[in-house]
C-alpha cells in the first residue's frame, strides 16, 4: 500500500531548505497549518452557526465591508503565529497598522509574516471557495530590537517562504520555500495534511483567461487589446480562450496552477492602482506562480520586483501561464511606442 506524507514530514525531510534556519521557519509552517484547521472546521460550519456568516457592521482599512469570519480568521493567525515566538511583527489586510512583539522572545523574533486571512471574504456567505494567503521574511532590522517599517516594506523576492490555503470541496495548503511548490490535501477524518500536488508547474501555455470583464469599458487600451485577442478565433493558436472567474484570487488562481491560463486584475479609470494588495496577495502569490515556472508582472515589470512603499500599498496583477503574460506585456510595451 503507498503510504502518503504529511505534510509534517514534508517540512523536517525539506528542513535543508532553510540552511540559516534551526527549526524556526518549520514552526512558523507548522503554526499556519495548524490555524488554517481550525479554521476550516469553522467554515464547514458556515449557514449552521449564527456567529459566522454575515458583516459586522465596520469597514477595514482596505474600505471592504468586514465580515464576522474576517475578524475571527485574523485573530487566529496572529494568536497561532505570536504563540510560536518566532515573529517580531505581523502584518495583516485586516489591520489599519502593522503587529510589533516587543516582548523578549519578539524582539529575538526572525521573521516577519504578512497574512490576508481571509482572501476572498465576500464568498463566504454564498458558499464559494475562499483562501488564506501568507508571505514570510527574514527580518532587516537587528535582533534585540523591536521591527521597524522596513522589515515589512521588503521586495517579493526576499520572501523565503509563501503560500496559500484554499477552503473549497477539498481544503488544500499550498507552499514554497524556494524549491518549488508543493500541495497538501487536508484529510478531515484524521486531521492531517497529505501531499497530493508535488512538485506543482503551471503549464507554459493555457486556453482561459480569467478576468472580471464587466468593467471592460473602465480598462486601458492594452487590457481591452489582449481581451480581444482571447476571444478571436485562431486555430493555430487554439483561440478562442475560455472565460472563467470565480471572483476570488485564491480559486482562480489555483486553477491557474493546474490548467493553465492567466489571471488578471487590471488598474482602470475606477481603480487606479488596482484593487489586490501587494505585500499580502500579489507577492506571496507572484513567488509562487514563479516557483512553478509561470510569470507574474504589473504588465511593465515583475511583481517580485516593485519596491513596496507602504503596506496597503496596490498593484495591477496579471499572473500564469508564461507565453500568455509575455503576449499581454507585449501589448503594454506597444501602447508605449
Amino acid at each position: 500500500m503507498y503510504r502518503l506524507t504529511t505534510l509534517g514530514e514534508f517540512i523536517i525531510k525539506n528542513q535543508a531548505d532553510f540552511p540559516y534556519a534551526k527549526g524556526e521557519l518549520s514552526s512558523l509552517l507548522s503554526a499556519i497549518r495548524l490555524a488554517a484547521k481550525v479554521l476550516n472546521s469553522q467554515i464547514n460550519k458556515a449557514g449552521l452557526v449564527d456567529d459566522i456568516l454575515g458583516s459586522i457592521g465596520e469597514v477595514n482599512i482596505q474600505g471592504e465591508d468586514q465580515k464576522k469570519l474576517d475578524v475571527y480568521a485574523n485573530e487566529l493567525f496572529v494568536n497561532a503565529l505570536k504563540a510560536r515566538n518566532q515573529v517580531c511583527g505581523i502584518a495583516s489586510e485586516e489591520e489599519e497598522k502593522t503587529i510589533i512583539f516587543e516582548n523578549e522572545e519578539g524582539v529575538n523574533g526572525k521573521y516577519i509574516v504578512l497574512i490576508d486571512p481571509i482572501d476572498g471574504s465576500s464568498n463566504i456567505d454564498v458558499n464559494v471557495s475562499i483562501g488564506t494567503i501568507f508571505a514570510i521574511y527574514r527580518r532587516l532590522s537587528p535582533l534585540g530590537a523591536p521591527a521597524t517599517l522596513n522589515d515589512f516594506l521588503q521586495p517579493g523576492r526576499n520572501q523565503v517562504a509563501a503560500g496559500y490555503v484554499i477552503y473549497g470541496s477539498s481544503t488544500m495548503l499550498v507552499f514554497s520555500s524556494g524549491n518549488g511548490v508543493n500541495g497538501f490535501t487536508y484529510d478531515p477524518s484524521v486531521g492531517v495534511f497529505y501531499l497530493s500536488h508535488p512538485n506543482m508547474c503551471i503549464p507554459k501555455s493555457g486556453n482561459i483567461y480569467s478576468i472580471n470583464e464587466g468593467n471592460y469599458a473602465f480598462f486601458s487600451e492594452p487590457v481591452k487589446s489582449y481581451l480581444d485577442y482571447c476571444k478571436r478565433e485562431d486555430n493555430t493558436s487554439h483561440r478562442p480562450y475560455s472565460g472563467r472567474y470565480i471572483g476570488s484570487m485564491i480559486a482562480d488562481l489555483h486553477r491557474t496552477f493546474l490548467k493553465g491560463g492567466i489571471y488578471m486584475y487590471p488598474d482602470s479609470s475606477i481603480a487606479l492602482h488596482g484593487k489586490l494588495r501587494l505585500l499580502y496577495e500579489c507577492n506571496p502569490m507572484a513567488f509562487l506562480i514563479e516557483q512553478a515556472g509561470g510569470l507574474a508582472s504589473n504588465g511593465r515589470q515583475a511583481i517580485l520586483d516593485i519596491r513596496p512603499t507602504e503596506i496597503h500599498q496596490r498593484t495591477p496583477f496579471y499572473g500564469g501561464s508564461e507565453e500568455m503574460v509575455t503576449k499581454l506585456e507585449s501589448m503594454f510595451r506597444m501602447s508605449v511606442n
